[in-house]
């Protein structure tokens, strides 16, 4: 098994799509975050927004990370803060998936041009902002030259806030074609890379009966019983994310075990660069907060390697799928 981090690199604003400038300090908190990263030889995959790839003081601290060798630069949309800013200003348009496909690729060819120009790289990962990905996204993106996705939340329903229903999703990694970018094509021409998200519990997910009860749950209007909670409050059936924000380091690393057991692959830790700094996010609102963020990514990686999980870069994921 090999072990990806991905970080959505942004914007201190959390969830402000209104706004006409946006502040970056948190930008200067992730030197300390990779030299966690460092000491356990990981190299993450940090995927910019807009006003960071175009901010001179945040490049100069992501740029010196690049060249030292010790991560790699993909992109996110945030469409609100991406020109060109030609859509109308409703919250369904936060989604990229929402936009005209000629509109996102204008917004997707902007962002990939300016860190080509600040990086003098070409990004090759991507991910939407928000998770707002789609078959249109998934064309633009291989018109324009990347290799990866890394957009997809499985299990995961976000239809509630204008977004896509990934409920149907599996954490597998896989490759797909642009034909079809929900289905695994052994000759695809790109891979996505879900985020790692999965259920833990005394059910086993992945029995007959374990994979039937999912299904039912997530069926509407099953759904709207929110049965979920009722198995997690029971401990027979736990929603978890490979996340330092939403989850605690005891149940990722049981999600791991569990995975490791299913011979997966990869898995793909992710979080917000402005859960770095404490007060910005709802994830991280405490200084006491920030100090156990960083311990619950430390005991990952502490586990990870004394399990013989190998860290990767995400560009890497291809030549394994």
């Amino acid at each position: 098994m090999k072990l990806v981090v991905t970080i959505d690199t942004e914007e201190d604003n959390w969830g402000n799509s209104s706004l006409a400038a946006y502040t970056l300090e948190n930008i200067a908190r992730i030197p300390a975050i990779q030299q966690l990263f460092d000491d356990f030889n990981v190299k993450p995959t940090y995927l910019l927004t807009y006003p960071v790839a175009a901010c001179e003081k945040s490049v100069a601290i992501l740029r010196e990370l690049l060249e030292a060798g010790k991560c790699e630069i993909g992109s996110q949309c945030h469409p609100w803060n991406t020109p060109p800013l030609e859509e109308e200003k409703i919250k369904s348009n936060s989604m990229l998936c929402n936009l005209p496909a000629d509109l996102q690729y204008s917004k997707l060819l902007a962002l990939h041009e300016t860190i080509h120009k600040n990086f003098d790289i070409e990004p090759v990962s991507f991910r939407s902002g928000r998770w707002g990905y789609s078959q249109d996204v998934a064309r633009n993106l291989h018109r324009i030259g990347y290799k990866i996705d890394t957009s997809i939340t499985p299990y995961t329903d976000w239809t509630h806030i204008y977004g896509r229903d990934f409920s149907h999703m599996s954490p597998r990694p896989f490759r797909f074609s642009i034909e079809d970018v929900f289905q695994e094509s052994s000759k695809g021409q790109l891979v996505e890379v879900p985020v790692t998200i999965g259920y833990i519990g005394c059910l086993n997910w992945h029995s007959a009966l374990g994979g039937a009860i999912l299904k039912l749950i997530k069926r509407k209007p099953i759904n709207s019983l929110r049965l979920d909670g009722i198995l997690y409050r029971l401990n027979l059936m736990k929603k978890v994310w490979l996340s330092p924000e939403v989850s605690d380091a005891a149940n990722m690393i049981k999600l791991i075990e569990q995975m490791m057991k299913r011979q997966y692959q990869v898995i793909n830790m992710v979080f917000h660069s402005s859960s770095l700094t404490h007060g910005l996010t709802p994830f991280v609102r405490t200084k006491e907060e920030e100090k156990r963020f960083f311990e619950r990514i430390k005991a990952v990686l502490t586990f990870t390697r004394e399990s013989g999980i190998d860290p990767i870069k995400l560009s890497d994921v291809p030549r394994l799928i």
